[in-house]
């Protein structure tokens, strides 16, 4: 019988990866992801599935991501009962991000219903606390270059990505079909973790395009751009605004004010980071039992030579949207969709003092790319915000493949693939 590949997420746009592999009366999906960005996309999340989830026998997620994890929890309350097969750095990781989007998809439509600005009566949150937590009991964790036969009757095997911890390539084999989803590819080197590994034969191959329109040109000095803002800001009486998503983002920038902080280009203010979860994804990058997936070179604490400091709760986060001494905040989320950056945003932005370093990409529909492409002002919490702190943006922090990149992985490949499907990114990338 011959087997099938349905592409159901991440097509024409760069979030919500979803694709349906069918063979002999079973079903598996690769990633199960969210849609970001522009309203028409964020609307799909809301749309039921081309298929039952009831009817689904295994998830193989790649990595943690939202929108390549976030619509698990909706999966599991509609019905799939089968396990969902990751690594241990995506077991991990996993539980912190669908903890964290339950959270914020019920504090949103709490937040609506208060303030009488959904079109809904009442609003609803796409998936509760409870969903995700019957998610994450479901995660099973394989090791790398280590074949698992799953439910559905496929052999998984796991190779390493090199874009956060925990990410893999996932090949799967059924029914004399070789399928291999690139999940999101790392660059050739990264500052925390091993490089990417190449990828093993197939005779179908599953590509991301998130940057398949560019390159990354080497700097002269890394982070040269934000450590001019730093250094200007702070000389100005103002504090630093960075957002960043809370997995593997907020480390890199950590990662990165320390060696600045450590060459002198920036002088040694307090660095806060106010997110518990990536307060908590920090402590999982540290943990001894997932050393083995970071670079050798690195300090036994990763960071040094910084003033660290920590925001944990509700009340020490919000005496950050008016900082009483020039320092930098570290807060996601990373593209300003949500989470206490927002707030941040909204008293900071006003004010000529301060700046935002934005650092990546930043999705189309999302407040970051409407900071990026120089909005004079930004819709919060039901009103405008007037944009007079300087924006600044360092596009060195980009863990994904840019075009180089993913066509050597491509060489890598032992063989030529028969077929080679192009997802997960906008038009021109493609």
């Amino acid at each position: 019988m011959a087997t099938s590949l349905t592409f159901s997420g991440a097509t024409g746009t760069v979030t919500g990866s979803n694709f349906l592999m069918e063979h002999d009366g079973h079903r598996l999906l690769v990633d199960c992801g969210l849609y970001q960005g522009e309203r028409h996309w964020r609307r799909m999340n809301w749309r039921a599935p081309a298929y039952d989830p009831s009817s689904i026998d295994d998830i193989v997620l790649t990595h943690a991501h939202l929108d390549h994890s976030g619509r698990i929890p909706a999966m599991t309350r509609d019905g799939f009962a089968g396990p969902v097969w990751c690594t241990e750095g995506t077991k991990r990781l996993g539980a912190l991000v669908l903890r964290d989007s339950a959270h914020l998809q019920e504090a949103q439509a709490e937040s609506a219903r208060v303030g009488g600005w959904s079109k809904h009566d009442p609003p609803l949150p796409l998936y509760r606390a409870a969903d995700a937590e019957r998610a994450i009991r479901q995660f099973r964790a394989i090791g790398f270059d280590r074949p698992q036969k799953i439910d559905s009757g496929a052999v998984v095997t796991f190779r390493r990505a090199g874009h956060i911890l925990g990410s893999a390539c996932a090949l799967v084999e059924v029914g004399g079909a070789q399928v291999l989803f690139s999940g999101d590819l790392g660059r050739a080197t990264h500052p925390l973790l091993l490089p990417r590994q190449s990828p093993p034969a197939a005779r179908t191959v599953v590509i991301e395009s998130t940057y398949g329109d560019r390159t990354h040109r080497p700097a002269a000095q890394p982070h040269a751009r934000m450590a001019d803002t730093i250094r200007e800001t702070i000389a100005r009486g103002g504090s630093v605004l960075i957002p960043a998503f809370a997995i593997d983002r907020t480390e890199l920038v950590l990662r990165a004010l320390s060696e600045l902080t450590r060459d002198g280009l920036i002088p040694g203010v307090p660095v806060w980071v106010d997110s518990p979860m990536a307060l908590a994804a920090w402590d999982i990058y540290r943990d001894a039992d997932l050393r083995h997936e970071l670079r050798a070179d690195l300090p036994p604490r990763v960071v040094d030579n910084l003033d660290l400091r920590t925001a944990h709760s509700a009340t020490e986060s919000t005496r950050l949207n008016n900082p009483n001494e020039p320092c930098i905040i570290v807060s996601a989320s990373g593209m300003a969709t949500g989470g206490r950056v927002v707030h941040h945003l909204q008293s900071m932005l006003p004010d000529p003092r301060h700046a935002v370093v934005l650092t990546g990409y930043q999705g189309v529909g999302t407040r970051g790319r409407s900071l990026a492409d120089g909005a004079t002002e930004l819709k919060m919490f039901g009103r405008y915000v007037p944009v007079r702190a300087a924006v600044t943006m360092d596009d060195e922090f980009s863990v994904h493949a840019d075009r180089d990149d993913l066509l050597t992985w491509l060489r890598e490949l032992p063989a030529p693939p028969e077929q080679v499907f192009v997802v997960h990114g906008e038009d021109d990338s493609r």
